[in-house]
């Protein structure tokens, strides 16, 4: 046999070695839910909260009321103080109100707060959360305690998010945490005002090689103008604030998940 066949040959099997990998990971591992937990740190964290415990959820989308009971099966025994909700919920006709009344039976100190996503008819999101107590953020911000303030923002691709406004009865020495539902907003818009920023949107890049994006597999090129930068995980905004992208807790029902796991995000807040 040639130098070259053998050659041929092994990036042949190589190839589908990595395709392969990539299918199994998409049939196993990408259909389970993590339930990932991460520290904030702050010195601005007002006292009597260090240890809070917050738990966000986004991108929900194809999920079933089974499949969310599970998830706040889980969230119940994590004695959580605040649970936030990112946006994209389930939205064909009666969906978001059977997906607030299940994330609504979460036991939490200080409540349920969301915001919309692209894929959700905000009105109708709305008021499903109203219905089952849950608050929803548009433009605006709540003290949830003293000097600690929380905000959320409209959908970029579908309304006019404004972190000024939802932030401008914010003081100074409050810890800020705001919920945006496409993490692009941070950096076209001021964020000196915030401390932490939670996003989804992205997927984790839905179809990923070994969880780098790649957008020529999904045709999705424009679910960010940044890139990898808003994948999943850790981030800076334009002005050096801290943002955390999950990859979403839910699934779509034609396009599989691809090295791109689904997550629930456990935040808890430490001083210092």
């Amino acid at each position: 046999m040639s130098g070259k066949r053998k050659v041929f040959i092994a990036i042949v099997v190589f190839a589908v070695a990595v395709v392969l990998v990539h299918v199994v990971s998409s049939l196993t591992l990408d259909k389970i839910i993590e339930y990932k937990n991460i520290s904030v740190y702050s010195e601005k964290l007002p006292a009597g909260m260090d240890g809070y415990k917050i738990a966000f959820i986004t991108d929900t989308h194809s999920m079933t009321r089974q499949d969310l009971k599970e998830v706040v099966v889980q969230l119940n025994q994590m004695q959580l103080d605040l649970l936030l909700l990112g946006g994209d919920f389930p939205s064909s006709e009666g969906a978001p109100a059977r997906s607030m009344e299940e994330l609504s039976q979460t036991v939490t100190t200080d409540g349920i707060y969301g915001v919309e996503g692209n894929h959700d008819n905000y009105l109708d999101l709305f008021a499903a959360m109203e219905q089952y107590s849950i608050h929803p953020l548009s433009n605006d911000g709540v003290y949830v305690r003293e000097h600690f303030y929380l905000a959320g923002v409209e959908d970029l691709w579908n309304r006019n998010p404004d972190i000024a406004v939802a932030t401008e009865n914010a003081q100074a020495d409050d810890f800020v945490l705001l919920l945006a539902h496409n993490p692009d907003i941070t950096m076209i818009q001021d964020t000196t005002a915030v401390d932490l920023i939670l996003s989804g949107h992205t997927h984790g890049g839905q179809v990923t090689f070994f969880g780098v994006w790649a957008p020529e597999l999904t045709m999705r090129k424009s679910i960010t103008d940044y890139g990898q930068r808003f994948m999943s995980g850790w981030a800076k905004s334009r002005d050096g604030a801290p943002v955390f992208v999950s990859r979403g807790t839910g699934y779509l029902s034609r396009v599989p998940r691809v090295f791109a796991r689904p997550q629930v995000i456990v935040i808890t807040l430490e001083a210092g």
